[in-house]
Parts: C-alpha cells; sequence; structure tokens
C-alpha cells in the first residue's frame, strides 16, 4: 500500500462526487463452489455517484479460508487502495475477485477490512432467501407500478404501432417513465429476438423486433414473462424504448424524449 491514511484527494478536483454507506437489515450470502462464501446480517450497503449499489461485509462473516490474498492492487481517489483476494471453493477459482480497503481515506474509514465482490464472479447472491441477480439492490429506489386509462400511442416507422388506455405506467426512481401496453393494444408486427437483459428489480426481460414495412427495429420492445413478484403487474406487457420510437403520446401530447444510456 502507498497510502496514508487521510482527507480523500479526489473530491479537490472533483467536489459533485459521493461515496456513502449505510447498514443494510438483510441477511446476505453470497454461495461460490458449492460453498458459503459469505454469511452475514451486518452488511454494510456503499452508494457512489455513477456505480450500482455495493455490499461490503465484514471478515467475521467470510469463509476467509477460502480466501487468498494477491499482489494485485487498484487506486480509488475518494476510498483508498483496495487489496485483492482470489476466492477458492468446489474446485473453482474466481481470481480478484475480492477487495478490501485496510488504509481507507478519512470518508470511508466505516469500511476498513470490510470485504467486496464482484458480483458476477460469484455463483449465486442471496438477500434473506431470494436469489438476487445483477446487483444489489438499493434501499433508495421505488418502483411504483399503476393502473391508467390517460390514453397512450406509440409511432414508429411513421405509423402508430400501439394505441391503449389501459396502460401500467412504471415509475422507477432515476430513470424515465416507461408505458406497459397489453399485448392486444399493439398493432405492430413482432419478430422473435434472443436477447435478454436482467434487473435486480424487476427479473429476466426477453424482446422483440419490431418490423415496419421494410424496415425492421431490432429489440425495441421488451417484456417481462415471469418477473420479480415485486413487478409481477407488468407480466407480459410490452414496453417500447421511448428513447428509439419516433413518439411516445401521452393525452395526445409527445412526450420528451429522454437522455439515456439507451438513447
Amino acid at each position: 500500500m502507498t497510502s496514508a491514511a487521510g482527507p480523500a484527494p479526489g473530491y479537490a478536483e472533483r467536489p459533485e462526487h459521493f461515496v456513502e454507506f449505510e447498514p443494510s437489515p438483510k441477511r446476505i450470502r453470497v454461495m461460490f463452489g458449492g460453498e458459503t462464501i459469505v454469511d452475514t446480517t451486518d452488511a454494510l450497503i456503499l452508494f457512489e455517484r455513477g456505480h450500482v449499489p455495493v455490499y461490503y461485509v465484514p471478515q467475521k462473516d467470510a469463509a476467509m479460508e477460502l480466501l487468498t490474498p494477491t499482489d494485485h492492487s487498484t487506486h480509488c481517489p475518494f476510498k483508498g487502495d483496495a487489496g485483492y483476494f482470489t476466492v477458492s471453493a468446489g474446485g473453482k477459482t474466481a481470481e480478484n475477485a475480492v477487495w478490501s480497503y485496510a488504509l481507507p481515506f478519512d470518508e470511508c474509514a466505516g469500511i476498513k477490512d470490510y470485504l467486496a465482490f464482484y458480483w458476477n464472479r460469484m455463483d449465486a447472491w442471496f438477500e434473506e432467501d431470494e436469489e438476487v441477480f445483477v446487483h444489489a439492490r438499493s434501499p433508495r429506489v421505488r418502483l411504483d407500478i399503476l393502473d391508467s386509462s390517460r390514453p397512450v400511442r406509440i409511432e414508429l416507422g411513421g405509423i402508430t404501432v400501439a394505441e391503449t388506455t389501459r396502460a401500467r405506467f412504471l415509475f422507477e426512481t432515476g430513470l424515465p417513465t416507461r408505458y406497459y401496453i397489453p399485448r392486444d393494444d399493439v398493432m405492430a408486427e413482432l419478430l422473435p429476438s434472443q436477447t435478454r437483459t436482467n434487473c435486480p428489480y424487476k427479473g429476466t426481460a426477453r424482446y422483440h423486433h419490431v418490423r415496419v414495412g421494410a424496415k425492421t427495429f431490432e429489440d425495441i420492445v421488451w417484456f417481462y414473462s415471469d418477473p420479480v413478484h415485486e413487478s409481477a403487474r407488468i407480466k407480459d406487457y410490452l414496453c417500447f424504448y421511448n428513447e428509439k420510437v419516433d413518439a411516445v403520446f401521452v393525452d395526445g401530447v409527445a412526450e420528451e424524449k429522454p437522455k439515456t444510456k439507451w438513447s
């Protein structure tokens, strides 16, 4: 380690940045190679600008005998110098899959000697007894799924491809409103897609291409055939990318196109 404890230097150049953490009341378990690598009710959940939430777990609740320190290290101007561990269990190995700050900067002193794991290098994660995918679910994210009789119309390729007064509006913290439409109210020609994406709050999304005349718009519609129970009300409803269609009209007024990573 080359850094000494003290104020984090990164804020001098990026004062808008933040790193915050708080205790999580959930039981967190991490599985790898048929072994329980972590089982704790004392995890911290860390929030950092531009990153998904990350669980930090105390070493006392980790199977440290399955973790081997390595020479790998990384530097964060907001947290400090991280040392790494390789995980070995059940004949499997995940190199440099775990990191820890032995001497964090003052602002992050509370994560000293806690462990964090690369989510996708482990076999499974559980919050209480429910498996969780992609990343930790943030208590700062809320989903509201509400029935609405407001007319919603989708234009794509110069024509109306969906029109309904039975949409379910999904409001998710930090994201644009999504309009989930009953299949019977979508008149577009839908083509199967092999694309799948995962969301910790909704589940695994499947996709359709849409053909309008001679043009095919790829992966522009998604749906959840088996959503997590908190999002059960959007099961098999179809949602078009606001960012990619010609226009979304709500109450007859065109919505402003959102600027997101999918734009």
